[in-house]
Parts: structure tokens; sequence; C-alpha cells
């Protein structure tokens, strides 16, 4: 007897302007299976799970669930076909108790009006009984650990035993090392129960430890789909996830890195990121890698004074500085190009000349006037250097293309005598070609003398334009390392936690890394 696939894709297609986010996809999903699905940020993951979800409708290809071909996709349907999601955010209230957290939309009702007797054991039950775990319906959210407010959110999506495939979407995240175990264990007791398990995760530990097949995603398409991962090595995955090695698209430099220009100690929101040592030397590039949650956003975002620390001191060019604000930054020389360029690099609907100057308004005004052949002039060289396509300083930046519109941010700062560079994400959304012209512009700039930061989630990225690289995982640096001692797959293995540095980061002494 043939048993139908707990869910079934295939040619799944799904294009948006400009971008082929699915080609010719497939997933499918075994009853009572956990079953990873894992590839690299714009692999397609994210944009098949919102297919399935209902969020996108597909452009072609076909979709069963439970041996039943899906015609209707939208979010209701799914959710009548017993499909349920958990995803990385919890959206729950703060001051609701854990039963109407829970029973929030689905209440249960009496003779008497709403029932929170029967809401309170229906929930308490449940985590008990499917989730193995023990918490009080009467408990607020507010008290509760990251990891118990994530059972009440599978809780809550699962109370109505109608589930026959759960989604759960990098759901461990946001937790510490110590409390994922309790949602491996309620994953466990929902498997047992005979339902299956999609699991979304960059962390290939995680993915190993819990999954019985995985399924790769790279440019949109299934290149693979690997049973057993835990008895098979990691390479595998990686290798599929990648299918690419780092090429010439990389500038070389025999560069000597100086003293520190940077220097942080103990630095912590208090939070997500535990106290953190880091020093940036003078024409060096130095790496930031790290998952999501790893920690590596709030670092950035502590050091360009964007959010306010718990502890720490931070010195630039050997003089301490109170990060208390990106003003203060900026007045000593550090600046940030941040992640997202759009909304926080630019003002769109500016001409490139004005957005050029903006960090340099005192030296293209007279007495609180812009000089308007001065700006321009000012712009023009700056574009000229950049290669800024079209070279029109006049052109909106909204109409300029993603490298082109990168080059523009980066251009403001150089125009500013910036001496320390935090970069964010830098290639984000930029073709193959102003990637390579953006890590020649950061080539030159530690040539000349500048400490360069760079912050991305792209491995090959920083490993072929930095000259050390630090990963962070779960709020903790746990490796520090020069580039030229990694392999992509070590970086990528020690990144989602399945290997450990050959070197403790506490072994070394960050100033005498190159």
């Amino acid at each position: 007897m043939t048993v139908s696939a707990a869910l079934r894709m295939s040619g799944i297609s799904k294009a948006f302007p400009g971008v082929l986010a699915l080609d010719n996809a497939s997933l499918t999903v075994l009853p009572g299976e956990v079953h990873g699905l894992v590839g690299e940020n714009g692999a397609g993951k994210s944009t098949i799970i919102k297919v399935l979800a209902g969020v996108y409708r597909r452009d072609a290809g076909d979709m069963e669930i439970g041996g039943k071909v899906v015609q209707d996709s939208s979010p209701k349907a799914i959710h009548a076909h017993g499909v349920r999601f958990i995803h990385q955010e919890l959206h729950l209230v703060p001051h609701f108790t854990v039963a109407e957290s829970v029973f929030l939309g689905q209440e249960r009702s009496g003779a008497m009006g709403l029932d929170r007797r029967a809401m309170n054991k229906a929930a308490e039950k449940f985590l008990a009984e499917s989730l193995g775990a023990s918490l009080s319906a009467r408990t607020l959210v507010k008290d509760l650990s990251p990891a118990e407010r994530k059972l009440v959110q599978v809780t809550r999506a699962l109370i109505d035993g109608d589930s026959s495939l759960v989604v759960f979407d990098e759901p461990t995240a946001p937790l510490a090392a110590d409390e994922v175990n309790r949602v491996f264990g309620a994953i466990e007791a929902l498997k047992a129960n005979g339902i299956a398990i999609l699991y979304v995760s960059h962390y290939l530990a995680e993915i190993a430890a819990l999954c019985d097949r995985v399924t790769v995603f790279r440019n949109g398409r299934n290149v693979g789909t690997i049973d057993d991962p835990a008895h098979k090595k990691d390479e595998e995955i990686i290798r599929l996830m990648i299918g690419r090695s780092i090429d010439q698209m990389f500038p070389t430099s025999e560069r000597i890195p100086g003293p520190p220009r940077l220097t942080v100690r103990g630095l912590t929101d208090g939070k997500r990121l535990a106290p953190t040592d880091l020093d940036l030397r003078a024409g060096e590039i130095v790496g930031l890698a790290g998952l999501l949650g790893s920690g590596r956003e709030e670092l950035v975002d502590l050091l360009f004074g964007l959010d306010k620390k718990r502890a720490g001191e931070t010195s630039i060019d050997g003089s301490e500085v109170r990060m208390t604000s990106p003003h203060r930054a900026l007045s000593r020389g550090m600046a940030l190009v941040p992640r997202d360029r759009r909304h926080d690099g630019l003002v769109l609907d500016m001409s490139v000349a004005d957005n050029v100057n903006l960090a340099t308004l005192d030296k293209v005004a007279r007495f609180g006037l812009i000089r308007p052949k001065v700006s321009l002039d000012a712009a023009s060289r700056m574009i000229q250097k950049m290669d800024i396509r079209p070279p029109d300083p006049a052109k909106r930046a909204r109409l300029l293309s993603g490298g082109n519109q990168q080059k523009v941010v980066l251009g403001r700062w150089l125009a500013a005598d910036t001496n320390v560079f935090v970069l964010d994400e830098p290639t984000v959304g930029v073709d193959v070609g102003a990637k390579s012209e953006i890590y020649r512009l950061l080539n030159k700039l530690a040539d000349d003398g500048a400490a360069v930061l760079v912050s991305s989630n792209d491995s090959a990225e920083l490993l072929g334009v930095c000259d050390r690289v630090i990963v962070l995982v779960r709020g903790e640096i746990v490796a520090n390392l020069p580039t030229s001692e990694i392999s992509l797959d070590e970086l990528i293995a020690i990144t989602t936690g399945t290997r450990q540095a050959a070197t403790s980061p506490s072994d070394q002494d960050p100033g005498d890394l190159s």
C-alpha cells in the first residue's frame, strides 16, 4: 500500500520583477518524518514556504497535501488542509496568560460566556501530552522563558487538533543554546504523534540532530535530498548548498596591518550579545560571520551607537569614545554602511550629488547655504572615483541599481575622510559585476590605511575579501581566524554549529592576527 506524502510540491516556479525566485522547484515531506530544508540566503527557502502558506501565488507547478491536489492555495484553504506554521517571531501578548495566548481568536465558550476553566485545562493537557511540557495555563507570557514562549506558540497553532504538517521556520534563532533542547523535545513529541514536520534552519547541527531527511535548495531549485543526515558528513550538505568555489572576482593584496584603529572590550547589550572583545587594525579587512540570531546585527548596532550598550568600552585610535549615538561615531571617524541601504543609507528622492555630499555639508556650503558649483564639482569627482553609473549627479538615487546605490553610500563616507568603516551586508541585492567593484573599493580602503569591518551572511564573500574572519554563534565569538587558514566548508561548518574552530578565540591575541 502506497502512503501518500504529507506534502508534495513539484515544478514550482515563482518570479518577481527581475528575479526568478523559484525555478521548477520540488519538495516532498513524508508522514511522520522531520524533514529539513536548507540553503544559502536567496536560495528560495522562504519563497517556497510562502507559496505553501498561500502568501505567494505560484506561477507554475502542482501541490498536494495528504494526497489531495490543492487548487485553492489561499491561507484559509491551506489551514483547512491541516498545515500549520511556527514562525521565528513570537507575536504573543506579554500580559496574556498561557491559556489566553493559546486560544486567542479561537476562544471556547460555555453557558456563562468565556469558559476559562476549559481553556486552562485544554492548554495544560496539550502542553503536557503533546509537547512534554509542564506549564501553568495561568502564567503570564511575560514571565515565561523564550523557549516556553515558543512552546506556547506551538500549542496555539496546534490546539485545534486538525494539524497534519507543521512548518518550523528558524524556530531556535531567538533562543539561547540551553533552551534549544526544549523545542527539540516538542518536535520529537509531535513526530511521535504522527505529525509531519518541515524544519527550516541555517543551523546544520540542528538539521543533523533532528531530521530524517534534508532537502537542499540552491538558486531556486532542489539540488538534492539526503537521507539520514545524522550519519552523513556535513560537507555533503555544504557542497550542495554552495555549488561553487571562491573565484577570481576577489582582489588580492599583500597588506601588513598597522596599529589598532578600533578597540572594543566587554561590549554587550545585556541581552543577545555576550561581552565581546574586538580589535580592528589599520589596513585590515575583518569579516563578521554569523547566522540570524547570532548577535551579529546587535554587535554592529552597538559599535555605531544605534543601540544602547549595557557594558563595555570602545576606543578609536587609542582614545576612548562614549559611543552613545551615530553622531558621536561619525564625529570620531567611524562610518556605517547599513544593511538596508534604501531606507537607512539613502534619501531616495534626493539626487546622487545631494546624497554624496550629505556627510560633508560643511565643505560644500557657506553660511548655511549650499554652493551649487562646489557641490556639483565634489559630487562629480566622487562619481568618477566610484564609477557610479550613470555618471549623472542630478539623477535621483531611487533610480539607480542596487550596486550603484551602494557605491553612492560608500562615496559619501570616502568624501568625509573616514578611517573606520563598518559595512553591514554590503552586497545584498547587488549583481555579480557590482559586487566585484565593491570588493575592489573595500580593498583600496584598506590599502589606504582604513580599518574595515564587513558583516555578511555570504561566507564566500567573507573569505574572498577579508584578511580575518570572526564567527558569532548565539551571541558569542567562537572563532577568530585568518582567512588564509580556513576553507569555505570549514567556515560554514563553524557558523552553522557543526564544527568547532581548531583554535579557541580565547587562545588568540586579536592584535596578532593577519
